[in-house]
């Protein structure tokens, strides 16, 4: 898939658009079919116990997609998740950060769907598993 935004433009959309939780991401690189995400983890995103929180995890898979799309249809803030689901598979490595692999499986006019996997930074075994499902909304 031939991209619209690259990895600068897309840092530049977060900070100008959702400037209240850009700082827990930066954009790794995008890929033929996706984006690599990294959420720089920090102590608000943990749990008891001292692991990274579900909606923490949650929120990795929904920016990734995202970005993954808005990577390929340009700067439209408005898409937004129809719909979206995590496995968690394993306990995230404490005090590293995680980074989110996503692919887009579709992209059509009014629906994406993707996937992430999400690794602890250096690990090969995923903590988690993420479907979404995003409404793209009319282009004019």
């Amino acid at each position: 898939m031939a991209t619209v935004m690259n990895e600068a433009d897309l840092a530049a959309f977060l900070v100008r658009e959702f400037p209240q939780v850009e700082s827990d991401f930066r954009i790794e690189r995008l890929t033929e079919d996706g984006i690599v995400v990294r959420l720089k983890v920090t102590d608000r995103h943990l749990r008891p116990g001292g692991t990274v929180s579900g909606p923490s995890i949650f929120g990795l898979a929904d920016v990734a997609v995202y970005l993954a799309i808005l990577a390929r249809i340009g700067p439209v803030a408005l898409a937004v998740t129809t719909n979206g689901g995590v496995d968690f598979l394993r306990k995230p490595v404490a005090g590293a950060d995680l980074i989110g692999t996503a692919r887009l499986l579709k992209l059509g006019r009014v629906l994406a769907v993707g996937d992430v996997l999400i690794r602890s930074d250096g690990q090969e075994e995923p903590v988690a598993r993420a479907s979404m499902t995003y409404s793209i909304p009319p282009r004019r």
